[in-house]
C-alpha cells in the first residue's frame, strides 16, 4: 500500500471543501470496498479523509411516513431495523444477501452505493482496463465474461455494478441526499433519484456515478411504503453465501382483487453497469393480468434489449426466469 496522509473533518462542509481542493483525496467511512483497492494499488489516494461520523447513523422517521437512513448507517442496522423489515422486506434481504455479517458491522449505506465495481480486470493493475485506465482497453471483451453485463454495457466497459442493497433501493424510488461545495447547487445541497445516481459506461466508464467531485452523500431517503410491503429480492449467485450475483430482482408487487397488476416496481442487478431498473417490464404489467404468461412476457419485453457476450449468454435466461419466479412468489404473497 501507498503511503498517504488521513484528515479529520469537523464538518461535512470542511469534508467537501477539502476534497475539492485536494486532487488526489477520498472520503473514507466503512472502508470495506477502498481499502481492499488500496492494498491492490487500484485506489491510490493521496488524502484520506475520514467521513465516518460526520453524517447521521440514524433511521428516522419523516412526516409523511418516509424513512430518512443516514449514510453512517451500517448494513446490518439497516437490515435489523423493524421499520425496514416489515414495510421494505425487499431492502432487508437484499442488504442481508450481501457480503458477510462482519462486513456489515463495518460498511455503511453511503460506501455501499459508491462501491467499485469486482470485474477481476479492473482489480488487476496488469491487465488492460477502461474504468482503471481510461483508453487502456477492455480486457474482458475477449476474457472472462461469465460476470458480466447483458444490459447498457459498451465497447468501453462491460462490468457490472456490485451492489445488492442499491438493486433494493432503486426498486423501492429511493432518492439520495449529497451536499456538495457552495455554487454548484443551491446551498450545495442535492436530491438525485436512485436510478439516476450510477451511470452507463458509454465512452468514460471511469465515471461511476453523476456526482461532482467533492460531493458527499449524506443520507437516502424511502418514500412511504405503499405496496412495498409485498416486496422480495432474489439474488442468484455461485455459492449460498459471500458471493456477487450473477442475477438478482428487487420487485414489489401491487394486485387487485380481481387478479390484475395494479402496479409493479421491478430492478435486476449482476446485469449491468448500474442498479437495472426494468421499467419496460413494468410498463408491460401495469393493467395486465397476474399470470405466469404476462410474467415471461414482461421478462421478455424487458430482455429484449440485452446483448450478452459469448461467456455470459446464459444470463438472459436466468435473469428471465428468476423474475418470474420472483413475480410468482409476491403473487401468492399479494393474495
Amino acid at each position: 500500500m501507498k503511503p498517504f496522509r488521513y484528515e479529520h473533518a469537523d464538518t461535512v462542509s470542511a469534508a467537501v471543501t477539502a476534497l475539492a481542493e485536494e486532487p488526489g483525496a477520498a472520503y473514507l467511512a466503512g472502508g470495506t470496498n477502498l481499502v481492499d483497492l488500496m492494498r491492490l494499488e487500484v485506489a491510490t489516494p493521496e488524502v484520506l479523509i475520514d467521513v465516518r461520523r460526520l453524517t447521521s447513523d440514524r433511521i428516522e422517521e419523516l412526516p409523511d411516513g418516509a424513512l430518512r437512513i443516514g449514510a453512517a448507517v451500517t448494513g446490518s442496522d439497516l437490515a435489523a431495523d423493524r421499520r425496514v423489515r416489515r414495510r421494505y422486506p425487499v431492502l432487508s434481504q437484499g442488504l442481508l444477501a450481501g457480503a458477510s455479517g462482519q462486513l456489515r458491522n463495518l460498511a455503511t449505506t453511503g460506501g455501499n452505493l459508491l462501491q467499485r465495481t469486482r470485474c477481476p480486470y479492473f482489480q488487476n493493475v496488469t491487465t488492460p482496463c477502461n474504468k482503471r485506465a481510461p483508453g487502456s482497453g477492455c480486457s474482458a471483451l475477449e476474457g472472462h465474461q461469465r460476470d458480466m453485463a447483458i444490459l447498457g454495457a459498451s465497447p468501453s466497459c462491460v462490468a457490472t455494478h456490485p451492489s445488492d442493497m442499491a438493486v433494493a433501493l432503486a426498486a423501492l424510488d429511493a432518492v439520495v441526499c449529497v451536499q456538495g461545495v457552495q455554487g454548484q447547487s443551491p446551498d450545495g445541497e442535492r436530491r438525485v433519484p436512485l436510478t439516476e445516481l450510477h451511470r452507463l459506461p458509454g465512452d468514460s466508464p471511469e465515471q461511476d456515478t453523476v456526482l461532482r467531485r467533492g460531493e458527499l452523500i449524506t443520507a437516502v431517503e424511502l418514500p412511504p411504503p405503499d405496496f412495498a410491503t409485498t416486496s422480495r429480492y432474489r439474488k442468484v449467485r455461485d455459492r449460498a453465501s459471500y458471493a456477487f450475483a450473477l442475477v438478482s430482482v428487487a420487485a414489489a408487487l401491487d394486485v387487485t382483487d380481481g387478479g390484475t397488476v395494479r402496479d409493479v416496481r421491478i430492478a435486476l442487478g449482476g446485469v449491468a453497469h448500474k442498479p437495472w431498473r426494468a421499467w419496460k417490464a413494468e410498463e408491460s404489467l401495469r393493467g395486465a393480468p397476474a399470470t405466469w404468461d404476462s410474467f415471461r412476457d414482461a421478462a421478455a419485453a424487458e430482455l429484449a434489449q440485452a446483448e450478452p457476450l459469448p461467456g455470459n449468454a446464459f444470463k438472459v435466461a436466468l435473469a428471465r426466469n428468476t423474475l418470474v419466479a420472483t413475480l410468482l412468489d409476491l403473487l401468492e404473497v399479494a393474495r
